[in-house]
């Protein structure tokens, strides 16, 4: 019987629990003379670097090499997308002539301890003259103050979408019986991994072992050998063995990471480095950091018929992946809802701030959070409850691929349905009766009721690929390879899981190797909720093929023809039909190969997938202080068939977790003169589990054919539908009295400045 379906343990918990996790910052054998680097960064957010002083640095008892920018003979960090982004806004590896944010690299400290690379950094003299600083991303589309001599702008890329008929001078409001603007920001976000970055780079025999932080092995090891111009053969990347969390920004690579092989490979000896905590805060890419300008509407009725959206994106000092995100937040505008007009532009710009770049939702979360404040606001103007306005605009359920009003085709759906399911499960007229009883009482204590609906895209925009190998051993045991790289998504349950299932045997005859590219020289990696979709595809594919290779050698030992062989999954053994007594099983067959039995296949899907749901939150507001409580959330998530239920769940509080942090207590923020306002997990206000209650998880699935598992992605749902739930629940709490909007995060000083202020 097949396991799948099955809510299965995860077979990884059990090493990460106890401790034995395999992280870079404790690999051990990896010889024994060892460098050490750390970095001087950048104390100012803009400056002319007139120079570094090293000559106190190169005192320090254990210090043997101080590397500045002129030093370096690397080129700079090549833009994500190529010709998109602007041509001048690419960023040296370690700063030349300009530092554009605190916590650039301006120099590099090799030492025989980490103690004494340290004290090396600590004694650099950098001779830094301050230029203007831009902060604002909105102040920087129009200021005079440019952070890239000779580009006249600080816009970095520009894009536009709209439905057909639309364009820019289409009046899209003219016929609207009310029309609301609303000014939102959806705040830059520190991602904070558990494990913050750190790399070990060992020369190997003319090749380099490098042990990265990464959640693209392969694409690490492409940069790293394009950065160093040597082959990529001679490069070997291993992600961790383990990686403490991603969420996005460790997907590629880092100037750290090349710096740290660039010592390597000039000093042929083994160099080690990782961050600390506030490097990381600083260092590690952040999220989101969105400015949109709004505008919604409709007739009093409810019926929504145009929605227009104006997006700034803060890039940072160095445009990376974040610079095109706005247009996967373009693409999703009209989220679940049928709206027939839209228009949606973007622009990205360079700020005096740590880069951005894709963070648990990537682009997404942005869109969602958008339409429903607006929606909400909406149906608070025309005096209309906002689950019924969402009812009379949303898509109705389908099977089939449809288009949103930006041409994105969605591939399955049930959206009223997932809201239809939230409001029988919670007792909406109790939760409306409680909340009026409160506000006629002058309670102190104010409920706030808020919902969300979402819709986003996964394994895209686009339909990706994947590769695996699964090979089978004279004794019977199975190794699956991948190429996707898990950072706690459960891929070694999951994969084997997959394999077992197709194969016959039992879960615990699979091992699953990952992460490691001379193991697995092709993959993509794991990003974009790609991994069960792409990379399980892939791991069943290649088993059927692997078991279609069985057959052949099967048919050679039963001298029958390859049609008449069968293989049964229950017994795990190949027979001829019409003889099922006499078999051979994955042992016989492996022996009786020409060679190791093994298959090898890239996998590509039909189409990106599009995972939607319904979230719903109830929170508590003490209107005396503004602090909030979150006292319910609900959530029905539409992620297509599900391998493994208790997966998934996991995913799901993660990204539940998440969501309510962005709208309740996290914000990375700097003031006028660049410098950072929370540089540690004491400044910045990262949540615990006592902040949050238990997360009630509803299931509803709509079927897709984008893939082989009909699956759709799972691990950014949460985060996307949540947000914009809590975000509603706050301002609904408060609405009575007066206010109408307070941008994320809703701290309590900001709800009691809005409550006291109007």
């Amino acid at each position: 019987m097949s396991i799948l379906g099955r809510a299965v343990t995860r077979v990884e918990d059990e090493r990460f629990l106890t401790g034995r996790g395999r992280y870079v910052s404790n690999t051990s054998s990896v010889g024994t003379d060892t460098l050490w680097i750390a970095f001087a960064r950048s104390p100012i957010a803009h400056g002319r670097l007139l120079g570094v002083d090293t000559s106190e640095a190169l005192n320090v008892e254990g210090v043997m090499f101080v590397f500045t920018g002129s030093d370096v003979d690397l080129p700079p960090i090549p833009p994500v997308f190529g010709s998109l982004t602007h041509p001048l806004m690419v960023r040296p590896i370690v700063a030349v002539d300009t530092v554009r944010f605190v916590g650039e690299i301006i120099a590099v400290v090799v030492a025989s301890s980490e103690s004494a690379a340290v004290d090396g950094v600590a004694a650099l003299i950098e001779d830094i003259e301050p230029l203007d600083v831009v902060i604002d991303p909105v102040e920087s589309v129009s200021t005079s103050v440019h952070l890239f001599d000779g580009s006249g702008t600080n816009v970095t890329y520009s894009g536009s979408l709209a439905s057909d008929g639309v364009d820019d001078g289409t009046d899209l409001f003219g016929d609207c019986e009310i029309v609301i603007e609303q000014v939102v920001v959806n705040q830059r976000l520190a991602p904070c991994p558990m494990e913050p970055r750190a790399a070990v780079c060992v020369p190997d025999e003319g090749r380099l072992r490098c042990y990265l932080t990464t959640q693209t092995p392969q694409l690490a090891r492409d940069s790293i050998a394009a950065q160093l111009r040597v082959p990529a053969d001679t490069i070997h990347v291993i992600a961790g063995p383990d990686v403490g969390g991603g969420f996005g920004p460790k997907d590629g690579w880092y100037p750290e990471d090349i710096l740290t092989a660039w010592v390597a490979q000039r000093t042929g000896k083994t160099v080690r480095w990782h961050e600390t905590r506030s490097e990381s805060m600083l260092g590690l890419y952040h999220g989101r950091a969105q400015v949109q300008t709004l505008r919604l509407g409709g007739g009093r009725d409810g019926r929504l018929t145009a929605y227009e959206m104006e997006i700034v994106q803060d890039a940072g000092a160095y445009p990376s992946l974040g610079a095109w995100l706005p247009d996967l937040t373009m693409m999703m505008a009209p989220g679940t809802y049928d709206i027939p007009k839209v228009r949606a532009r973007s622009q990205s710009v360079v700020t005096n701030s740590t880069p951005v770049n894709a963070y648990r939702g990537a682009g997404r979360p942005e869109a969602t959070a958008a339409i429903e404040r607006m929606i909400d606001l909406f149906a608070q103007r025309i005096g209309l409850d906002p689950i019924e306005v969402r009812r009379r605009n949303l898509i109705a359920p389908f099977t089939s691929p449809r288009a949103n009003a930006m041409g994105t085709v969605y591939d399955s759906g049930d959206y009223v349905g997932a809201l239809d399911l939230l409001a029988v499960h919670v007792d909406l007229p109790a939760l409306r009766a409680e909340q009026e009883a409160r506000r006629q009482s002058g309670d102190p204590v104010q409920v706030g009721i808020g919902v969300s609906t979402y819709v986003e895209v996964t394994g895209g925009p686009q339909a990706g690929s994947e590769h695996a190998r699964v090979s089978v051993a004279d004794d019977g045991k199975v190794t699956v390879y991948t190429g996707t790289s898990p950072h706690g998504q459960g891929h070694e349950t999951s994969w084997a899981m997959l394999a077992a299932s197709e194969l016959g045997v039992d879960m615990a005859d699979v091992s699953v190797v990952h992460g490691d590219t001379d193991l697995v020289p092709e993959g993509v990696g794991t990003y974009g909720s790609r991994s069960l979709q792409l990379g399980g595809g892939a791991v069943v594919k290649v088993s059927r093929d692997l078991i279609d290779e069985a057959k052949r050698i099967a048919a050679r030992h039963f001298e029958a023809d390859v049609a008449d062989v069968a293989f049964d999954a229950e017994r795990a053994v190949f027979h001829v039909v019409g003889t099922p007594s006499i078999t051979l099983s994955w042992p016989d067959v492996a022996e009786k190969a020409d060679g190791p039995l093994t298959a090898y296949g890239k996998y590509d899907a039909k189409s990106a997938t599009f995972p939607s749901g319904a979230h719903l939150a109830v929170v508590e507001v003490d209107v005396e202080t503004g602090y909030t409580r979150l006292r319910r959330f609900v959530s029905a998530d539409d992620a297509g068939r599900i391998i493994n239920p208790l997966i998934a769940a996991g995913q799901r509080h993660g990204g539940i977790a998440q969501g309510v942090a962005q709208a309740l207590f996290e914000a990375f923020t700097y003031d006028e003169y660049g410098n950072p306002q929370g540089g540690n997990l004491a400044e910045y206000a990262f949540p615990s589990a006592a902040e949050m209650p238990y997360f009630e998880l509803l299931d509803i699935a709509s079927p897709t054919d984008a893939n082989v598992l009909g699956v759709k992605g799972i691990g950014e749902s949460g985060t996307i539908g949540s947000t914009p739930a809590v975000h509603n629940a706050v301002l609904d709490a408060v609405s009575h009295l007066g206010v109408e909007h307070i941008d994320m995060p809703l701290t309590p000083f900001k709800v009691w400045s809005a409550i006291h202020h109007q």
